[in-house]
């Protein structure tokens, strides 16, 4: 997925100068993409913060990212703790508890992603200038990628609640 030096990433569609990086196993994403992930988790975790948001920034990069090779359980616990977050205020800690506390189950069904999984990516909070825009960025992309997953929202909810 290269072109006149830029890499597109196949789960995000985020345009970006290639590297040649290796795309990852786990995600379907470039190579590229994931150095961003990276960039944006390490921001995340010094933040430090009571409300964990680095759960939310692993969630929507997963759910943004689903693809052939990751672990059905990944994509399931992304949308629900997606759903959480958007749908009924969780902090990042909160849906990290819940994760917890479903993690045993092991027959998850694996979810086909849909073509267009939301208009923010990655870089779009990277790019924000300031660490408050970072966050305000970053719940923004969170509820893209839950919106972008609108055809799995009934299914999400009925099996969070039976698990909760």
């Amino acid at each position: 997925m290269t072109g006149s030096n830029f890499v597109v990433g196949p789960g995000c569609g985020q345009s970006q100068p290639e590297r040649d990086l290796d795309p990852p196993e786990r995600y379907n994403a470039a190579g590229e993409c994931l150095e961003a992930y990276y960039d944006l988790t390490c921001w995340t975790l010094v933040q430090q913060d009571a409300g964990f948001v680095h759960q939310h920034a692993v969630d929507a990069y997963a759910a943004q990212h689903v693809g052939e090779r990751m672990r059905p359980i990944t994509a399931v616990f992304a949308l629900i703790g997606l759903y959480l977050a958007v749908e009924r205020g969780y902090t990042g800690r909160q849906v990290q508890l819940v994760h917890m506390k479903i993690g045993r189950r092991r027959d998850w069904p694996r979810l086909e992603p849909p073509k267009d999984r939301g208009e923010l990516t990655v870089m779009d909070i990277l790019l924000a200038a300031t660490d408050a825009k970072k966050e305000e960025a970053l719940m923004r992309w969170t509820a893209a990628v839950w919106e972008a997953w609108e055809d799995r929202h009934r299914w999400v909810r009925e099996t969070t609640e039976k698990v909760q």
